[in-house]
């Protein structure tokens, strides 16, 4: 066939700081997917892209064209409304695992696709595939029958969503342009609106252990994602959360599994909690559901007995016990005071490199490894007490572990306060 454009003239087109048109893109898109641009080719273009920038409505013709590579979901003959959550990933996240039963508790249905961990920061499949028979892919139809019965489902994202993602997400990792916005806006948006939910809440982090290291680019993307949301119909709000120290007290997966649970039980950690009932409180408002108590819910069995459902339908065991490490190793306190600052990134990367994540999409987790904290910033410590457990199966992994956190702690004099604001911003 005759091709409608030529790639080179599109790369010089950005390359020069140029508008592409909506059929330069929607061009760009499809040949890239059918093989007809080469790697190299695309690997110019999403430099330029990362130097240049794109406009609103490039980035918005751009998302189309990746939604439209592939299938979409569509979740109407549900009967009830669809809410979603996306994080763009950090230490101890699994905010997502008390937050999709909670909000089914209220008559929303929430198609929650999830992604494994890279590197430090955790993957919510892999937490959930600690507990045992758990399944992680289901078929289109399971996935349905399971939001009608349950009305909460984590599962993985099958092929069929956004193919050119999958391609060009693969392409950035190896040449440098990850961090290009508008490539990361139309990454995750092109996959959740392709699922097909109704409204959607983004957990933008912010800090030392995500992506974003600062407010203002963590600023930007929020925007971009909210805007691309409202431009293909679904009621997009974000917030921007600190993600300098972990959340919650684990940074694993099945430990993460455990606090999780605790969470469902009415305890847990309080920013879990807080972040939890927050992002709920969002989704169920953005879904038309205004007199809930997410709270309540969680205080009373109701989270938990969706959870049980949830866990269940997918093979799941929610009563059996949970793997536990072989190892364990603890970190003591240096000094008397205030511990002002627990890195989270030293941590993610001492939790990875102890086994629960991987550094190729291809390497295997331990379900019991990673790192419990025995202090948050704000706490009183003493020189000697435990501070950390470090978890895993493999003890030779203790020694690169202990590096990663070498630097992770700030203990001040008695009486010092840390500056923490677990919810940033906004942005709708």
């Amino acid at each position: 066939m005759t091709e409608s454009f030529d790639a080179v003239d599109i790369i010089r087109t950005k390359r020069d700081r140029g508008t592409l048109t909506p059929e330069q893109i929607d061009w760009t898109i499809d040949a890239y997917t059918r093989g007809v641009i080469a790697d190299e080719q695309m690997a110019a273009l999403n430099m330029a892209i990362l130097l240049n920038g794109m406009d609103r409505a490039e980035i918005s013709r751009w998302t189309a064209a990746m939604i439209a590579s592939g299938e979409r979901m569509d979740f109407s003959s549900l009967g009830r409304p669809t809410s979603d959550k996306h994080s763009t990933g950090g230490v101890g996240d699994k905010i997502t695992l008390p937050l999709a039963p909670l909000v089914a508790v209220f008559g929303v249905a929430v198609p929650q696709l999830s992604g494994r961990g890279l590197g430090h920061t955790g993957g919510t499949l892999d937490k959930l595939e600690s507990i045992p028979g758990w399944q992680a892919h289901l078929s289109n139809e399971h996935m349905l029958r399971q939001l009608a019965d349950v009305g909460a489902v984590i599962c993985a994202a099958g092929t069929g969503l956004a193919p050119a993602d999958k391609k060009l997400y693969a392409l950035r990792d190896v040449t440098g342009t990850v961090e290009a916005i508008p490539l990361i806006a139309s990454s995750i948006m092109s996959k959740k609106i392709a699922e097909g939910t109704g409204s959607l809440v983004l957990d933008v982090k912010v800090g030392s252990g995500a992506f974003m290291k600062d407010v203002a680019q963590a600023r930007e993307l929020a925007e971009t994602m909210v805007a691309l949301g409202k431009d293909a119909g679904v009621d997009t709000v974000a917030l921007l959360t600190d993600m300098s120290t972990p959340l919650g007290l684990t940074a694993g997966n099945a430990i993460e599994v455990e606090e999780s649970v605790e969470v469902l039980a009415g305890g847990g950690p309080s920013d879990v909690v807080e972040l939890t009932v927050r992002l709920a409180e969002e989704m169920l408002a953005c879904a038309g559901v205004h007199d809930a108590d997410p709270a309540a819910a969680l205080k009373d069995g109701r989270a938990m007995d969706v959870w049980n459902r949830m866990i269940e339908a997918q093979g799941g065991d929610p009563r059996a016990e949970l793997p536990v490490a072989k190892e364990s190793e603890v970190v003591l306190a240096p000094a008397d005071g205030v511990l002002v600052g627990l890195d989270a990134l030293a941590v993610g990367v001492a939790a990875w490199r102890l086994g629960a994540g991987r550094a190729r999409k291809e390497d295997r987790v331990q379900a019991g490894a990673g790192v419990r904290l025995h202090a948050k910033p704000g706490a009183l410590v003493r020189a000697g007490e435990p501070l950390l457990t470090l978890l895993t199966d493999t003890p030779d992994k203790f020694d690169r572990a202990r590096e990663a956190l070498a630097d992770a702690v700030v203990i001040a004099p008695e009486g010092s306060r840390p500056a923490q604001q677990l919810i940033i911003d906004r942005i709708a």
